[in-house]
């Protein structure tokens, strides 16, 4: 297991806390706050807010990737992160993640400051994504996708697909030490492997790499409860600490403040120190 990770210049001991990444939608068809941040000055103004609240990445995003959602242009997607991207870069002291999985938006958005890509398809969209990667020198979160429900031994068939990932980044010539997984909720997954795969986080370590957990306000919450996506926030912070308590390295969340208490009250007892 890689034992530190550096984003835009920042140290990240893995294993010694578990770390927050704020989502930033710069969407206006997001399925949890679309519109809300889709205008520069909103969304630099929400980033400094997660910052101030504790967290230690701001992941921005610029496409939807809701069930159902409608893939828009390269150009626009563009449009949508790098001024935010640009501001928040020249305002705050905070490592940026890009959320993409389109190599051109990927490199507009590093070339904006970004400081790691977060790509949903894990290499497998787009095949200049990986080598981007290695020119840039950044960090990449490998997130499992598929594009249905089919599996014939899901859990097993889920870590060879995202040992896939991996793969294609060390093909490429990424480092280990710039290699993160993500299991993937929400993607691929019926509600019940959504909650195996919440079940048994634990076994994403055998991929020996720091693993992200993103289930923030997801159906897998709406579904389990059978509430709207306003009303989802117990819901995450339980997944939160579940994810803290089987080992996750680091959890992608709305709500940074809320979700940051949850946590740090289950390291206290993992711990056994405030």
């Amino acid at each position: 297991m890689t034992k530190n990770m550096v984003i835009g210049g920042r140290s990240f001991p893995i294993g010694e806390r578990t770390y927050l990444m704020g989502i930033l939608n710069t969407t206006p068809d997001s399925f949890s706050d679309g519109g809300r941040f889709n205008q520069v000055e909103k969304a630099l103004a929400h980033g400094a807010e997660m910052m101030e609240q504790g967290a230690d990445v701001i992941d921005v995003g610029g496409e939807s990737t809701r069930p159902g959602h409608k893939q828009i242009s390269e150009e626009e997607e563009i449009e949508r992160v790098v001024p935010v991207i640009e501001r928040i870069k020249r305002e705050l002291p905070i490592p940026v993640s890009i959320d993409t999985y389109k190599s051109r938006v990927a490199r507009a958005a590093l070339e904006a400051g970004a400081d790691m890509v977060n790509d949903i398809w894990g290499l497998k969209y787009d095949e200049n994504m990986a080598s981007l990667i290695k020119e840039f020198d950044v960090p990449v979160c490998l997130m499992h996708n598929k594009a249905n429900t089919e599996y014939r031994d899901f859990l097993p068939e889920v870590l060879k697909e995202l040992g896939e990932s991996v793969a294609l980044a060390k093909k490429a010539g990424i480092s280990e030490d710039k290699l993160m997984v993500d299991p993937g909720i929400g993607f691929g997954k019926t509600l019940e492997m959504n909650l195996t795969c919440i079940n048994h986080l634990e076994k994403f370590s055998s991929l020996g790499l720091p693993v992200l957990l993103g289930a923030s306000r997801k159906s897998v919450v709406g579904l389990a409860l059978n509430l709207p996506v306003e009303e989802r926030e117990e819901g995450t912070m339980a997944i939160s600490v579940i994810g803290a308590m089987k080992g996750c390295h680091f959890i992608r969340v709305h709500n940074v403040e809320a979700n940051r208490r949850a946590i740090r009250m289950a390291e206290a007892v993992l711990y056994e120190k405030a």
